[in-house]
């Protein structure tokens, strides 16, 4: 486990967060999840189970170590208990001004010698690390989705992000079975300013009528290999993440290739979102 880091808080209790949650708890971690919507805690910790449960089918966990990470976890609706936690990540919405409030509350309630990691998957570290009095303790910790699954963690570095903090994400991404690669605070960090320009040519294509979504995902699956075809993974990741994303890369860039795509923003605004609302480029039952 790593030095001086005993007690984890997780602040945002949607996929992301119950992910993070559920990995540092099987890693011996005692953690802090919040949320400010007791259902979304409720629901998360019911997705916990059922996650550690499949890894106990599968053989991956043993029974009485999937107990002992689920009795690490602890929720509240407030904040206030983490103002003991050696180390908080965020993982609420993609959005500049209400992750800056939000860390701006946790400077002001954590410990000084605590470190504030965000999940964000584009947005400037240096730019929340500022809503702080302690931006040489903030950095970006970018996890990949599913969580449990995924092996890579994104660390980012802002601006006055200081070696120490870097060093403690590291050790934290190798005590969770995890290989931490570190990326420049720049829009879209390595992961997203190469992944989100593909989802979008790809969004395109299909607007102009390239190939229907599931012509489009079998090329790139059958012919580049790849596990999951662009639209499929984009309905996964969230249309409204996307497009989040994409104006991100856009406006902090400044370059026109990078535009969402028309039809995105359209089906955004429909509210077809992906998986999660039941419908976006495929239909979900």
């Amino acid at each position: 486990m790593s030095m001086n880091v005993r007690t984890v808080g997780v602040v945002g209790a949607g996929t992301m967060g119950n992910g993070i949650a559920q990995v540092f708890a099987q890693a011996g971690f005692a953690v802090q999840l919040v949320d400010v919507a007791q259902p979304m805690l409720d629901r998360a910790r019911r997705s916990i189970e059922t996650s550690v449960g499949k890894l106990v089918t599968k053989g991956k966990l043993a029974s009485v170590d999937a107990a002992a990470a689920l009795g690490r976890i602890t929720t509240s609706t407030s904040l206030e208990p983490l103002g003991a936690a050696d180390y908080i990540v965020e993982a609420i919405v993609e959005d500049a001004a209400a992750k800056r409030a939000l860390f701006a509350s946790l400077d002001a309630l954590a410990r000084p010698e605590a470190i504030l990691a965000s999940n964000t998957s584009s947005i400037s570290i240096t730019l929340i690390g500022a809503a702080t009095k302690r931006p040489e303790h903030v950095l970006g910790m970018h996890f990949m989705n599913p969580v449990p699954l995924m092996s890579l963690v994104e660390l980012i570095r802002g601006q006055v992000t200081g070696d120490e903090a870097m060093r403690v994400a590291h050790e934290l991404c190798a005590a969770l079975g995890k290989t931490g690669v570190e990326a420049a605070d720049y829009p879209g960090f390595i992961a997203n300013r190469i992944l989100l320009p593909m989802l979008n040519e790809a969004f395109y294509a299909v607007m102009e009528g390239i190939g229907t979504p599931e012509a489009i995902d079998a090329v790139m699956k059958g012919g580049m290999n790849h596990p999951m075809g662009p639209l499929t993974l984009a309905d996964f990741i969230g249309l409204d993440v996307c497009l989040a994303i994409l104006n991100v890369l856009h406006e902090g860039l400044g370059d026109p290739k990078y535009r969402p795509c028309p039809l995105l923003r359209r089906m955004v605004a429909a509210g077809h979102l992906g998986r999660k609302s039941g419908r976006g480029f495929y239909v979900y039952a």
